[in-house]
């Protein structure tokens, strides 16, 4: 044989085999995609609501499979992605806890947005110690704006529950109380104490709810009494003021704590206390789906970036400036995703997690999402020999979703929203045949 022929057979082998190769590829991909649309169109898990799913390879920069990619859905949960990558944008490693100044004898101090203060659910900031160890009198500047309580379109009857704790300037004890019920104890005790001359038993017991619960439009909370009762734990928001948080701190520092409404002249807050690792807060954020640190992100950034303690300053920075290309514009109104106002695209979070893989390390990504069978929302979902989703999870009534990236057998990272909104069968029904699909896209692709 000669050489020509050689290298003429030797080439013509190598052709075919790229394009069977190629073939191949197409057809896996091809079925892949063939099952994905048979399991979303024809499973009655999704037929009784909307669904949207996007799988998104980084790597070729293709779109593996889109349904409904382009309509808009309420994300719940999922919104924090975005108060996650408005964090990652304006804010330091660590947390600022406060901004202040100090001469001669006075010390004046403001508020950053920090729920770290007291949170039993976060690390000690050190912020007390400090505050402990000066000299000086201290002076607590008042917010020239102070952000509303609870979001734009937020259930306003969710006010007794934990996961409705109230936004604030100065957040402190996670702006909870905590109601410790003791065996054979017939009055509960409080964390802070002061809340306890505040609780009185229900005379109704008819009523449906055990544990704690607030009135309405006051920081009066009334309990069901019951002998022999077990010993357990409730959390309920209070409603927060000025006053009470300066009351709360002035007790827990043993000093008083004088409150003003303008700097005096030639005065700067130029020094800052930092507290808490940013991390910390996202880790808490994203795996147990803490609202009230989501919403506290946002007012950190936006005191980041107007020195002014108002949400929508945040999130029209963000959209107008860094989230430009994103393929549909999201509707965008608090940072925890407790309002129904809140829409967005599946193909939108899929170039927004793309945005944030391209900006975090993997180890690090990965370890402050959920891990399905490991940790956060995720953990009871999605064992397998190694965790093979990282995702953020989202759910309200008939609404939940679940974005994020999904590590396959051949060691690929994808990226996936599925998004499903005003459905009427059961979560646990949809989630499990979420988990199915999710599993055959980890054994397939």
């Amino acid at each position: 044989m000669t050489t020509s022929n050689f290298y003429y057979k030797s080439s013509t082998f190598l052709l075919v085999f790229l394009l069977l190769l190629l073939l191949s590829g197409c057809s896996a991909t091809k079925n892949l995609n063939q099952n994905l649309s048979k399991q979303i169109n024809q499973t009655g898990n999704f037929s009784t609501g909307f669904t949207g799913f996007v799988l998104y390879d980084p790597t070729t920069k293709k779109t593996i499979f889109k349904h409904n990619s382009d309509k808009y859905f309420t994300p719940a949960s999922n919104i924090k992605l975005l108060t996650f990558y408005a964090g990652l944008q304006t804010l330091e490693d660590s947390i600022p806890s406060m901004r202040y100044a100090i001469k001669n004898d006075s010390l004046i101090f403001k508020a950053t947005g920090d729920p770290s203060l007291l949170n039993p659910d976060l690390p000690d900031s050190g912020l007390l110690e400090f505050l402990k160890s000066r000299n000086e009198q201290l002076f607590y500047l008042k917010p020239s704006y102070t952000e509303k309580a609870f979001g734009p379109g937020w259930a306003w009857d969710d006010y007794n529950y934990a996961f409705s704790a109230e936004r604030a300037a100065f957040p402190i004890y996670g702006n909870k109380l905590k109601v410790i019920f003791k065996e054979n104890n017939p009055l509960p005790r409080t964390k802070p104490s002061v809340f306890e001359n505040l609780i009185t038993p229900e005379e109704n017991s008819l009523k449906n709810y055990t544990g704690i619960h607030r009135k309405l439009n006051s920081n009066h909370f009334t309990y069901i009494p019951k002998e022999n009762e077990e010993n357990f734990e409730a959390n309920v928001p209070f409603i927060y003021s000025e006053e009470l948080f300066l009351k709360l701190l002035s007790d827990t520092l043993q000093r008083e704590i004088h409150p003003i409404k303008v700097l005096p002249q030639k005065w700067q807050l130029s020094s800052s206390y930092y507290g808490i690792a940013t991390d910390t807060l996202y880790k808490k954020m994203l795996q147990e789906s803490d609202n009230l640190i989501a919403e506290q992100i946002l007012l950190l950034a936006s005191e980041s970036i107007a020195d002014t303690l108002k949400s929508d300053i945040a999130i029209e920075f963000i959209k107008k400036k860094l989230l430009k290309s994103l393929p549909d514009e999201p509707i965008w109104v608090d940072g925890s995703g407790l309002s129904r106002y809140n829409l967005i695209t599946p193909r939108t979070i899929v170039k927004l997690l793309e945005k944030i893989q391209n900006e975090v390390e993997w180890k690090r990504l990965s370890a402050l999402l959920p891990a399905g069978g490991e940790s956060g929302t995720l953990k009871s979902n999605y064992k397998a020999e190694y965790p093979f989703i990282f995702a953020k999870s989202g759910s309200m009534s008939n609404n939940y979703s679940l974005s994020g990236y999904l590590k396959t057998d051949n060691g690929n990272i994808l990226i996936f929203s599925f998004m499903n909104s005003n459905f009427t069968v059961s979560n646990q029904l949809l989630k499990k045949k979420i988990e199915q699909i999710l599993l055959f896209i980890k054994d397939n692709y």
